[in-house]
């Protein structure tokens, strides 16, 4: 597989400690663009996007992070803003994109990739996007509950009834 570091696909250095790093219109162009979609092309062209297929991403250790018993700004410093947004980005653009999140999954796709010549499956970029989902639900719930806990002194995140959420049938 061809490597290559995030500044040099980016142009611009890792800065502010670490915070900023993988917020870039290369990344996330490169991972939300529908390929088929000529406009999506033209604006990769235009801005020297390329195409992002694989994203293996492990996020900060935010709840390890808890159970040490770390202070508050180390703490905070293990909130990943960056991985998130990456594996949400290529989990929504599973039908170009494969997202793993957990390496249990390697072995999975290594021989995905030696049985394809290099590519993945549509039903492994599926079954990868729902994790990678999930994953990022898990770990914004533990920081969510992390802030209760520590600034509001609930056990759970004050829910918001405000909000709308549509019901999702489970035939």
């Amino acid at each position: 597989l061809t490597v290559m570091d995030i500044s040099e696909l980016t142009g611009f250095p890792e800065m502010m400690d670490g915070r900023v790093k993988t917020l870039h219109p290369k990344v996330h162009g490169g991972l939300l663009a529908v390929r088929d979609d000529p406009a999506h092309a033209a604006a990769m062209a235009d801005h020297a996007i390329g195409a992002i297929d694989l994203v293996v991403v492990n996020l900060y250790p935010f709840a390890a992070t808890v159970a040490k018993g770390a202070g508050r700004d180390e703490v905070i410093e293990n909130i990943d803003i960056g991985g998130p947004s990456m594996v949400r980005s290529a989990a929504k653009n599973h039908r170009y994109v494969t997202i793993i999140t957990d390496p249990a999954d390697y072995p999975a796709l290594i021989t995905a990739l030696e049985e394809t010549g290099g590519a993945t499956t549509p039903a492994l970029r599926k079954g990868m996007a729902a994790k990678a989902f999930a994953a990022t639900a898990a770990y914004d719930a533990a920081i969510a509950q992390w802030f209760a806990v520590t600034d509001q002194e609930h056990h759970f995140p004050v829910s918001y009834t405000h909000l709308t959420l549509p019901t999702i049938l489970l035939v």
